[in-house]
């Protein structure tokens, strides 16, 4: 059966967002916890769907109040409202991601800032041979998604170790391996969007695979896991 996310839950974060304080979110508590209880049962039938071809262990909904520790934006609450779905043991590798928020709604999935142990084998891999992940990246459907990684990490010139000038160093430079797909208002609420996030990350199962084997595996392609 499709969840469909209420307009009440971007209704609540436009006013949060005119309102972002914690008076104002005392006195709309209730309005608040409505919207989390629908938004929650949208994410568990994600996880639901999931399953049917992966295997998700655990799901993390983020906090709506913001870490203001270390910023000069201090307003206390998130105006947008995200959750992560992780896969289930070491030779599973790779996290689906969904953000909604009026007007810049986003699935993502991949790997956000790897641990640098894993960062070094992504590059070594791609250093000595890029043709598998260029064929996934180029692959129609994957691509009309998501025309390929994100570019926002990566390093100006190439990672210490690595040739400046070698072939694929527009992928080695990269901090981060992940794409990303938008969705527009409209579509979060339509009822078919909970298929419509389910076919994207659907479309995310090849690269999983591949990179899970990539870090499963030493350069001579060697089990690291027992």
């Amino acid at each position: 059966m499709q969840k469909i996310i209420p307009t009440t839950a971007f209704d609540f974060l436009k006013k949060l967002k005119e309102n972002n304080h914690r008076d104002w979110m005392i006195a709309h508590k209730k309005e608040y916890q409505n919207n989390e209880k629908e938004l929650k049962a949208f994410y568990k039938a994600i996880e639901n769907e999931l399953n049917r071809s992966d295997q998700i262990e655990k799901v993390k909904v983020f906090r709506i109040n913001r870490d203001v520790r270390f910023s000069n934006d201090k307003t206390p609450y998130n105006v947008h409202r995200s959750v992560s779905f992780s896969r289930a043991g070491a030779h599973r590798r790779g996290g689906y991601y969904l953000r909604l928020e009026p007007g810049n709604s986003a699935m993502a999935g991949g790997f956000f800032n790897p641990e640098p142990g894993d960062l070094l084998r992504i590059r070594k891999e791609f250093e000595m041979d890029a043709t598998h992940i260029r064929k996934i990246l180029s692959d129609t459907a994957f691509n009309n998604a998501f025309q390929g990684f994100n570019q926002e990490y990566k390093v100006k010139t190439a990672p210490k170790g690595f040739d400046k000038d070698d072939p694929n160093i527009d992928l080695i430079r990269l901090k981060s391996y992940f794409v990303v797909h938008s969705f527009k208002d409209e579509e979060v609420f339509a009822p078919e969007f909970q298929d419509n996030v389910i076919h994207h990350y659907h479309l995310l199962r090849p690269f999983f695979d591949y990179m899970s084997e990539v870090l499963t595996t030493d350069l001579n392609g060697v089990s690291i896991i027992d």
